[in-house]
């Protein structure tokens, strides 16, 4: 049943508050999700003052026209081609790394059901199990290769038993349900984020400040050899510039006899000295 028209009234003013109250949101998926675990995600987000809307592609693409109806050129308009399944929005202004660790915390481990489609490979890996003798059947019909090792069937090389997109089927279930396997894990998937305007994935999260300084350095190295290279000053090149200069004529004083400056001074002790 779907909401009744009050209901649906408030859920429209209630999103479109949100979205002028915060100015940072996470697009995210909840495929597979249950309700107790949306509920405990929803308690993790609170103390971050973060709050958890889900609603139908239908009804959030509404509300996002309307919003555009009320304030043309609203940056939140640009949402709406990333508004497809099962999409939520997650609203904050805290900082967007810490909302992320407490999403991605809140991943559980899941068996893979019959009819399933796996999102990840599955690979069985060589190991003793609890099966006896009697089961030996099962596991040669999934031709995998066992031996008996102390009344109990172990497995003797890995199996590559589903990969991404394959359909879990029962033989595929039971096996995994018999090693006591729960090979995927759901929560909510973060698929874009929304900073002020600004669209990007969320893998830009996982840049570091030690990231940015080792990119810096790099393209500023790179300036600096261009530069060197085809003889045109700028700012990255100025200082090996006036390195090699200085190297240039402390080497001229060290072989001149008659010629010295204060800074060369050290230089020609030394060479003295070790002659």
């Amino acid at each position: 049943m779907g909401m009744s028209k009050e209901k649906k009234v408030d859920y429209f003013a209630r999103t479109k508050n949100l979205i002028k109250t915060y100015s940072k949101a996470f697009v995210v998926t909840c495929d597979n999700v249950g309700s107790l675990q949306m509920q405990q995600i929803r308690l993790a987000l609170r103390p971050l003052n973060t709050i958890l809307l889900m609603g139908k592609n239908t009804m959030m693409r509404k509300i996002i026209n309307e919003l555009l109806e009320e304030e043309p050129g609203h940056p939140f308009g640009q949402m709406m081609d990333l508004v497809k399944g099962n999409v939520g929005f997650v609203f904050t202004n805290n900082d967007l790394g810490e909302v992320k660790e407490v999403l991605l915390s809140n991943i559980v481990p899941a068996p893979a059901k019959v009819g399933a489609v796996a999102p990840i490979a599955v690979v069985i890996e060589a190991q003793p199990t609890e099966c006896d003798p009697g089961q030996t059947a099962f596991f040669q019909t999934l031709g995998i290769a066992t031996k008996i090792v102390k009344g109990k069937i172990e497995i003797t090389s890995p199996v590559d038993l589903l990969q991404p997109g394959d359909k879990v089927g029962n033989s595929e279930a039971m096996l995994l349900q018999k090693l006591d396997i729960k090979p995927f894990s759901y929560g909510l998937l973060i698929k874009s984020v929304y900073d002020n305007g600004s669209i990007f994935d969320a893998s830009v999260l996982d840049i570091t400040a030690d990231d940015l300084m080792f990119g810096f350095q790099t393209a500023l190295g790179n300036v600096a050899s261009l530069s060197l290279a085809v003889g045109f000053p700028t700012m990255a090149s100025v200082p090996p510039s006036m390195t090699s200069a200085f190297k240039t004529l402390v080497a001229i004083a060290v072989e001149c006899d008659g010629y010295s400056f204060e800074k060369a001074g050290p230089y020609k002790e030394a060479v003295a000295a070790a002659k």
